[in-house]
């Protein structure tokens, strides 16, 4: 897997390519060498790939031959997933199958294009031999299939990024413009081959109203919610905790903005279920990181037994089980029903008559009712007897704040989003030195069943339990400043 930076531009048939040894920071180019690249391009019969940007392609010939997967990640960039070239041509590997099934949905993958180019390649080198920028000067016949077969010839220069920085590709992009280059106006080969491929049409919204601004953010997430799902299936760093917050934001959204956008009871349960399917796995890397970070902070006299295994290497095998767990469920019909359900809201939202109202006003409302919420718990939590029912309201107090920051984030009010987000980062901290402290005594018992020294379960349960019970004590501080 890399990250592909590349500038693209399309050029006359008899484009020259200028000199590019004196570009700064280029101690010597190339001579070009000649390659014959043959593309075999995959999608589903309505080009679900193709219209969000994504190409799967089988090439032959060139230094990277193989199978090729570009997602879309910024401007300029794309993540590039490679896979050794296959015997059979017209079977997708199932490893690239299954990173692209939040756009497939399981539909079939079968050959819709393909790209024949002769390609030539400079390459700009640094003053240690390194390749700084490589420039492909391509002619090509592209095919698109069907029952009447389309050709097209076209040619096209390309700028990628390699061992050096974006200023040499900055200035190789200048000098090509300079000698008649233009920028290109479709991303990838194959778009420029297939042309538009529409995308599911979204409904207009009037500017400035609350729906408007309410439904971008939807958008925003559910198209954050699909990207990640490539780097879940790899178990990326991070993914599954990004995919997480995105359910959770698109809950959260869902339950704040009701007023707006009536009833999405049967959507907020399913992301519910995807946040209990993600959130086995990312709960399992939190704690295990917890773990190593205060057994490395203890003095080595206090680790005592096969503790670092148990707390490791246990959990990590406990968390690729969860990941497995996580595959499956979505590769299953469930997760691509949520799925398609929450890009039919969004393109098309069923609002109610408020959603056309003013923006600001509306929506400050609605997040203002979200942190009374926050007060309302607290004062609730407060007035309990009971120490162990209080705690368990607290709990109740971070979920409300969580809930009053994704929607004060949502529109624009970045001060009450920080008050809230303050207030569930002190009571994240006591729930999570609680719940460190109950993995910790099952850990313990098992160890005690084993025969193994417990005493620095012991410890460390003393340490988690004296990180919660501070952040206890610095609440009712921190409500004070926060309200």
């Amino acid at each position: 897997m890399t990250i592909e930076i590349e500038d693209k531009f399309d050029v006359p048939s008899e484009f020259g390519l200028p000199d590019l040894s004196d570009v700064k920071g280029c101690t010597e180019v190339s001579q070009p060498l000649s390659h014959r690249l043959v593309a075999l391009y995959f999608d589903t019969p309505d080009l679900r790939l193709a219209a969000r940007g994504i190409t799967l392609r089988r090439r032959r010939g060139g230094d990277d031959e193989g199978w090729h997967l570009k997602l879309p990640k910024a401007k300029r960039a794309r993540q590039e997933i490679t896979f050794p070239l296959t015997r059979s041509a017209k079977t997708v590997p199932p490893e690239l199958a299954e990173l692209v099934l939040a756009y497939t949905r399981g539909a079939a993958l079968a050959p819709v294009a393909q790209l024949e180019t002769r390609r030539g390649v400079t390459r700009l080198l640094g003053p240690e031999g390194q390749e700084l920028v490589e420039v492909a000067d391509d002619r090509v016949k592209g095919t698109v299939f069907g029952d009447e077969p389309r050709v097209v010839r076209w040619r096209e220069v390309e700028a990628e990024l390699k061992d050096g920085d974006r200023d040499v590709l900055r200035r190789v992009g200048k000098r090509l413009r300079k000698a008649g280059a233009t920028p290109a106006d479709a991303s990838s080969k194959l778009a420029r081959l297939l042309g538009d491929v529409p995308a599911r049409p979204e409904t207009a919204l009037t500017p400035g109203s609350a729906g408007e601004v309410v439904v971008a953010y939807l958008r925003g997430h559910v198209k954050a919610l699909t990207a990640q799902d490539p780097r879940v299936r790899r178990a990326e760093e991070d993914a599954v905790h990004q995919a997480r917050v995105a359910s959770r934001r698109l809950r959260s959204a869902f339950k704040a903005f009701k007023s707006l956008l009536g009833d999405t009871t049967a959507l907020q349960d399913e992301l519910r279920w995807l946040g209990e399917v993600l959130g086995e796995a990312r709960d399992l890397e939190v704690i295990r990181d917890r773990f190593a970070h205060r057994l490395d902070a203890l003095d080595p006299s206090l680790v005592v037994g096969p503790i670092r295994r148990r707390l490791g290497d246990d959990l990590l095998a406990k968390e690729h089980e969860a990941y497995g767990r996580i595959r499956e469920a979505l590769s299953g019909e469930r997760y691509f029903a949520l799925l398609d359900g929450l890009e039919e809201f969004a393109a098309r939202p069923p609002l109610t008559d408020l959603a056309a109202s003013d923006g600001g006003k509306a929506l400050e409302k609605i997040a203002d009712k979200n942190w009374k919420r926050v007060g309302d718990a607290y004062d609730a939590a407060q007035a309990m007897e009971d120490p162990d029912e209080r705690e368990i309201a607290m709990h109740d107090v971070r979920k409300a704040a969580k809930r009053a920051r994704y929607t004060a984030e949502a529109v624009g009010l970045s001060e009450l989003a920080t008050r809230a987000e303050t207030v569930q980062e002190v009571l994240g901290r006591h729930q999570d030195g609680v719940v460190a402290q109950g993995v910790l005594e099952t850990e313990a018992e098992a160890a005690r069943g084993a025969g193994e020294d417990t005493f620095t379960y012991g410890v460390l349960v003393g340490l988690e339990h004296a990180a919660a019970d501070l952040a206890h004590e610095q609440f009712p501080d921190v409500w004070a400043k926060v309200n």
